[in-house]
């Protein structure tokens, strides 16, 4: 018996002192995970770089309109041509949400094309209300475009802000809020009514809104202000 269990105890203490099985041991030499496809790797390459891209231009976006906004500074003075690129038309800011200004006026706003045949004759054409294809849009709407409401009237209140009465444009700002207007009659024309053409003319029509009630008394009404902008040039719409 004794022996028996000497054995068994020497098997054992063999068995312990061998080691881990062969099985269990790691493979120093196996072989690295599988590397991802090419297509993959690229696909996550262009993918941060695409978001690194957006998050610079969003700061740049933040700091062009808080030089824009903020009190003048040595900064915003000295790139103020670079601001102003940035931000106008499409992202300029003001503080008419706290301080509202209200219209005082009804304007309605007008264009008429021309276009010069192969026999050097110039055909002028009637002349296309764009205040009332807005007003169409607006009117009974429950949710109107913010385009509609509001494109062709900031157009031309940034053309009276940059322009003189004489209409001449002495900034490049002014040059900038002319062509942008220009080009929204024109499009618009080309949309609605078609044909060719190769000059634009605009006319404001502008009646001030009488005082409601008593408060206007015995004065009589202003007259309305009827403005005639000169021929511009543009690319040949509608061909």
């Amino acid at each position: 018996m004794s022996s028996g269990i000497d054995a068994a105890d020497a098997k054992e203490i063999q068995h312990f002192e061998s080691g881990p099985d062969a099985q269990e041991c790691p493979d120093a030499t196996a072989a690295p995970p599988p590397q991802l496809p090419r297509g993959t790797r690229v696909l996550r390459s262009g993918w941060c770089a695409a978001v690194a891209l957006c998050l610079v231009a969003s700061v740049v976006h933040v700091f062009l309109v808080f030089l824009h906004v903020a009190p003048a500074s040595t900064v915003s003075k000295r790139y103020a041509p670079q601001v102003n690129a940035w931000v106008f038309p499409f992202f300029e800011q003001n503080w008419r949400l706290f301080a509202p200004d209200p219209e005082s006026v009804n304007r309605q706003i007008l264009v008429r094309t021309a276009r010069t045949d192969s026999g050097g004759s110039v055909h002028v054409s009637p002349w296309f209300d764009l205040t009332a294809v807005d007003g169409a849009a607006v009117e009974h709407h429950p949710f109107p475009s913010h385009t509609a409401q509001n494109l062709l009237r900031r157009a031309w209140s940034g053309y009276v802000d940059s322009h003189g009465a004489d209409d001449r444009a002495r900034t490049e700002r002014a040059v900038m809020m002319r062509t942008y207007l220009t080009n929204i009659a024109a499009d618009r024309v080309a949309a609605h009514e078609g044909g060719t053409f190769d000059f634009v003319q605009l006319r404001v029509v502008t009646l001030p809104v009488a005082a409601p009630g008593s408060a206007a008394g015995d004065r009589p009404p202003k007259p309305a202000e009827n403005r005639l902008l000169p021929w511009w040039k543009v690319t040949r719409h509608a061909e």
